[in-house]
């Protein structure tokens, strides 16, 4: 009982072999991260498989779900900025055992995610219709695609609050209690898309409504973990009020992030745009793809996570040596596991793809997409490793810069030339497809290559060094704001 009590405990990472302890972190990372995907993989499932033995609606479906892929990701942008440096703020306090600092952190984000969590939904909602027709999302699709995404925006908090509260879990070296939170709530969302597709025949509006309740019941649950957690820092009226030095790191750290989200998606939205004008068909072809590439992506963003929870830790126990020693036996790990995950997606790929639809035509298209992007999968591991390490240390700019490089001045302006190259009478002057992922794989290849330059001769060391150097000051500052507390 005491061994299980100690896995769903915060974790410190700033002690013993540096690979052992990423990984006990990036496991329950990893198989978290695939329940989450299970979410999206399971929408498209049962649309794709339970509708197409319905009425053959199945392809078209599929197509309207992810076809809002893209906008979710682009809306979510701002959350994903205090989601991210409220991860970092939480891993750097835990490790300088800073209880103060640590209280307040926490619940300026619950704070934060409260006020997030109102915006995006009513952006969402207001605008989703607008955006999915610039897009040009054909006719077919158009109007399950702005319910999807109308239904999804209404739950919006039960996503934010999620990710943020699990994100802190994270921090404090805690990646076991959201994993179980995520895998009882992934059965329930399985469960619930069937019952309101198949019994209630809700088709997919269903699914975005089973998808909401789940992640909300998640949510309550993380929230319930934390709040029990009172031997490690305290949740009270000061520590929920907005503190300026507290929100200005928050977004000092995460803001880079929020905004690499906001360029990535908006590089997506640009590519789906051109992506749409190849009909539904193409589109559901990529969003089969898309689903399998996200699980093969599942290593990578766990290490990538446990890079940047380690890092923070240790800078914040002021163990420098410490980062660059687990930033190494990090990438090999990362490598190691992301070369499996590759060999066994190209191997089993169409059996998995062939659980979304029957219709050949379209697995075919799928797995010539996943093909060309397989080598893109082992050069990720190295690309989230270590941004993961620059993201923990402080330098949340430096991977900003090189996803903002790579998706707009690789990716968008590759994938429209070869398009347009590639157009041909054979193809009815569309262009190829596939010239979509073969821009993609470039940016993916060019990204881990400025990634490994970044790290060996970036800024993240001094930053690091600032960086420990500025939390010293902040722990006088709120000691002495204590003593004053107390006197008067």
């Amino acid at each position: 009982m005491q061994r299980l009590k100690q896995l769903f405990a915060p974790r410190n990472m700033t002690s013993g072999a540096p690979w052992r302890r990423i990984l006990e972190f990036a496991i329950p990372m990893l198989i978290g991260n695939i329940a989450q995907q299970l979410y999206a993989a399971t929408d498209s499932v049962v649309v794709g498989r339970f509708m197409e033995q319905g009425g053959g609606e199945g392809v078209r479906a599929l197509a309207s779900v992810g076809s809002s892929g893209p906008v979710l990701m682009f809306m979510l942008a701002l959350f994903v900025g205090i989601s991210t440096g409220a991860g970092i703020l939480v891993s750097q306090y835990f490790g300088a055992k800073d209880r103060r600092m640590l209280s307040i952190t926490i619940g300026n984000c619950l704070t934060l995610t409260a006020i997030v969590s109102v915006i995006i939904g009513v952006l969402g909602v207001l605008l989703s219709p607008a955006i999915l027709r610039a897009l040009q999302t054909p006719v077919a699709i158009f109007e399950d695609a702005v319910a999807y995404l109308v239904i999804y925006f209404i739950g919006i908090a039960g996503f934010t609050y999620y990710n943020v509260l699990s994100g802190i879990l994270r921090g404090m070296g805690d990646s076991f209690s959201a994993l179980g939170f995520l895998l009882l709530t992934s059965a329930l969302n399985i469960a619930l898309d069937l019952l309101f597709v198949i019994v209630f025949k809700m088709g997919v509006p269903g699914v975005a409504w089973a998808t909401i309740i789940s992640q909300a019941i998640s949510a309550v649950l993380c929230y319930v973990k934390l709040s029990r957690m009172r031997e490690t820092f305290d949740i009270n009226r000061d520590s929920v009020r907005l503190h300026k030095p507290i929100v200005k790191d928050i977004v000092r750290l995460g803001m880079p992030s929020g905004i690499t989200q906001a360029i990535f998606s908006m590089a997506m939205i640009l590519v789906q745009r051109l992506q749409n004008s190849f009909g539904p068909d193409i589109i559901a072809a990529a969003v089969i793809s898309m689903r399998v590439d996200g699980f093969a992506m599942m290593p990578n963003f766990s290490f990538g996570m446990a890079m940047t929870t380690y890092t923070g830790q240790n800078i914040g126990a002021k163990k420098l040596d410490r980062v660059q020693r687990g930033a190494k036996q990090g990438v090999f790990m990362a490598l190691g596991v992301a070369t499996l995950m590759t060999i066994s997606i190209l191997i089993f790929g169409h059996d998995i793809m062939s659980l979304f639809t029957h219709q050949e035509h379209v697995l075919q298209l799928s797995m010539r997409f996943m093909r060309i992007l397989a080598p893109g999968f082992i050069a990720m591991a190295v690309l989230q490793s270590l941004s993961g390490v620059m993201r923990g240390a402080g330098d949340a700019m430096t991977p900003m810069w090189i996803s903002l490089i790579t998706s707009v001045g690789i990716r968008v302006p590759l994938a429209y030339l070869l398009v347009n190259l590639s157009k041909s009478p054979e193809n009815g002057m569309l262009g190829n497809p596939e010239m979509l992922y073969y821009a993609m794989l470039a940016t993916w290849m060019t990204g881990a290559l400025i990634n490994v330059l970044a790290y060996r001769f970036g800024r993240w060391r001094k930053k690091a060094q600032l960086r420990m150097a500025e939390m010293a000051s902040q722990s006088e500052e709120a000691a002495s704001e204590v003593a004053a507390a107390d006197i008067l």
